[in-house]
């Protein structure tokens, strides 16, 4: 039967879309081009199929479509974007998207989520998940579950198989958005004060170690970049993360990601094995995207070694975090004990910033903690740099610790935590 006839017996919008996504699928394959590495060369074939379309419409052999620009858009979105939820993907004001049935999709915005009216089928759903994994070297299947991946546009993905999720797949697509590169990106959003700011970028450029913790989606990765914003561009780093996530504008930079296992369960990279690798690559400077497991291990001894480093950490505040950070090394083995992780962590980590989301969805630091080095009583002694009073981050009363570093890269500590504007040189 010939395309023609179909449309007739198909009348209207629905029709004329399938004609045309039949018709632009047919010339991708003949040319070989792959969709989700090549979409302006889909593009062009859609507006070829749609401009041709429109003008046999004339003739009466097609039903007619008054709006050419939807019917390019949606094929375009289904042969080279994510079909229905490619309008979230490309609208900059979503920031996620999570999938708990085919009939319940919602996104966020502002920290705030929404249902939304997209509706597909168990079909669609299962062509996502190949096609979102498809260019990414990640696999799921009923033994490996559940995966995480990185979309062209630099996206994360997390799909888990029904079986695993009561009945169907869930999926979670948390997107790349690049809304701060610098820290004073962050004073512009409202995120963190200039002074804390000054703080922070000072206390990167002159190595200390770092630890950002906060929940989920409280921007912590979007702060581990801004932070790194301020490493010194002659330093050489390394960065270690479960998918890509990382950006960094210095020349000397390599980042690595975890690997799952093969098929015969055999070829998996965990983040430990990174860390590790990483030490055997002259790093000036290592980043952990997250810490979850005993790579705590890895991280500390790299840390304690003299290396300055940044990472981040699940946690409900800067105490909760350096707890946290005290237990995770014990998942390494039983030979690892409090009396050697304890003090470790108390010499290794010299500031802990924690964000939080507030009541009307913006990402704030909550507090920034100064690690003294010293321990009472099984416990890391902390002093707080800035905490947020009636919903405002000031300055507190703690010092920064190392201050000779300050001194030797030419700043004053005293003139930085007094300067709530300048940068205390």
């Amino acid at each position: 039967m010939t395309a023609d006839r179909i449309a007739a017996r198909r009348p209207g919008w629905s029709s004329a879309v399938e004609l045309i996504d039949a018709q632009v699928r047919d010339v991708v394959r003949r040319e070989g081009i792959d969709p989700l590495r090549d979409p302006g060369a889909v593009k062009a074939i859609v507006s070829s199929v749609v401009k041709e379309y429109d003008e046999r419409s004339l003739t009466g052999l097609v039903p007619p479509i008054e709006d050419t620009e939807a019917v390019h858009r949606e094929v375009h979105d289904r042969v080279a974007g994510f079909g229905p939820l490619q309008r979230y993907l490309d609208d900059p004001t979503v920031e996620e998207i999570w999938l708990n049935e085919p009939s319940r999709i919602f996104i966020a915005r502002d920290g705030r989520h929404e249902l939304t009216t997209t509706v597909l089928t168990e079909e669609e759903v299962g062509d996502l998940v190949e096609r979102m994994l498809k260019t990414t070297g990640r696999r799921i299947d009923v033994s490996q579950p559940f995966t995480d991946a990185r979309l062209p546009d630099g996206s994360r993905v997390h799909v888990v198989l029904g079986g695993i999720t009561q009945r169907y797949a869930a999926i979670n697509i948390r997107k790349f958005t690049i809304r701060a590169t610098r820290l004073a990106d962050l004073v512009a959003l409202g995120s963190l004060t200039p002074h804390a700011a000054a703080v922070l970028e000072a206390s990167v450029a002159v190595g200390l170690n770092v630890l950002v913790s906060g929940g989920t989606q409280a921007g912590k990765t979007t702060m581990l970049n801004a932070l790194a914003g301020s490493i010194p561009g002659s330093e050489r780093v390394i960065s270690c993360e479960e998918v890509f996530e990382i950006r960094l504008p210095i020349p000397d930079w390599v980042a690595m990601q975890t690997r799952q296992a093969g098929l015969e369960g055999t070829g998996e990279i965990r983040l430990r094995d990174l860390v590790k690798e990483s030490l055997r690559m002259r790093p000036s400077r290592l980043i952990v995207g997250e810490v979850r497991g005993e790579e705590c291990l890895d991280l500390l001894l790299a840390l304690n070694s003299g290396l300055p480093g940044l990472c981040t950490l699940h946690a409900n505040s800067a105490r909760e975090a350096l707890t946290k950070m005290c237990t995770l090394p014990l998942l390494a083995g039983e030979n690892i004990g409090s009396r050697f992780v304890l003090p470790t962590v108390a010499a290794c980590i010299d500031l802990v910033v924690h964000l939080g989301i507030a009541a009307d969805g913006q990402r704030r630091v909550r507090e920034i903690v100064a690690v003294s080095g010293r321990i009472e009583e099984q416990a890391i002694e902390t002093e707080s740099l800035f905490s947020t009073v009636d919903g405002r981050l000031v300055r507190a009363e703690g010092q920064l610790p190392h201050p000779e570093r300050f001194q030797r890269a030419g700043y004053s500590p005293h003139a930085l935590l007094a300067d709530r504007h300048g940068v205390g040189r």
